[in-house]
This record gives structure tokens, sequence and C-alpha cells, in this order.
């Protein structure tokens, strides 16, 4: 538990500092927000929506209307901003090369598509050379990390931005 505590305020202490900082370049927001469309963060919103609770089922399906009325390209505009201060540049632009590659699209296939699998334990999926080569660049390795620490800060812009969705008449 206390672990958890201090893994709660570190990760508060860090979101602090870069909400503090500087705003970033419009080079480094249009990285990021070319990394967003890479993703297809958009189907992000669907997730937090699915996981959100409301009142009704219809205001549920409000929610959901309002989101497929978004344009992706919106979507991408408006949560680049605050995601550029905890997303660094080199890794949007790397990580966007990567979804772009066709290993990067089946890896963003299997996240947004993929039912539940059964994995026993010390099975170990398969993959191909060319995929074990991506996975050993340096730039990549290190830009995968930094983007894996920034999912917590995409859950929560993507939440806030959902919050935002369903305040607004359309």
């Amino acid at each position: 538990m206390k672990l958890a505590v201090h893994a709660v305020l570190a990760l508060s202490l860090c979101l602090t500092q870069a909400a503090d900082a500087a705003p970033a370049a419009p080079a480094h927001v249009q990285a990021v927000q070319d990394l967003l469309g890479a993703m297809h963060i958009e189907k992000v919103l669907n997730g937090v929506a699915g996981r959100s609770r409301y009142a009704s089922d219809a205001q549920r399906q409000a929610v959901y209307a309002k989101i497929d009325k978004t344009p992706p390209a919106e979507i991408y505009r408006r949560m680049a901003a605050p995601l550029a201060q905890v997303i660094d540049a080199d890794t949007a632009r790397e990580m966007t090369r990567f979804y772009q590659t066709p290993y990067g699209q089946q890896v963003i296939h299997r996240r947004y598509n993929s039912g539940a699998q059964i994995q026993m334990p010390g099975m170990r999926m398969g993959t191909a050379s060319e995929e074990q080569k991506e996975r050993r660049r340096p730039a990549y390795v290190l830009a995968s990390k930094q983007l894996a620490e920034a999912e917590p800060a995409i859950d929560r812009e993507a939440f806030k931005l959902l919050q935002q969705l369903d305040k607004e008449k359309r």
C-alpha cells in the first residue's frame, strides 16, 4: 500500500513539473499530433467511454455518438498540446515511424481489435526476424519505454477530452 502511495505521489510530482514547463514548440506539438494519428488514439476514447460509468444507457450511447461525430484529426489536435508536455519530440517521431511500418500496423491492430487470448505459462509468441530487428533498434527501445511511461497521461487526457465532448452541444 505504501509503495502505491509513493508511486502516485511521484507520478503527480512529475506531472506537476511537466505542466509547469514552458509550452511545447509547434513542431513538437505537430510531432505528437502525428503520433496520435499513427496510434489511432481516437479508439482510446471509446475504451475510456466503455470503462466510464453513466447514469443510463441512453447517456452512454449519446457519448459514443459524440465520439463518432468528432473527426479523428480534431481529437489528435486537441490532445496533442497537453501530451507534448509528457512525450518528447524524438519519442513522437520514432514511434510515429514505428507505427507506420507493417509490424507497427499489426501492433496497433492487435491493441484495438484483438479479443481475449489464452497464453499458458512459458508460452512465447513467435516473431518474424524483421520484427525482432525492429524491437532491438536503440531508438525504438528508448522511445517505446518513454511512450509506455506516458500511457497514464494519455488515458487522463483522453478522459478529459471525453468530458469536454460530453459537455459540448452538437
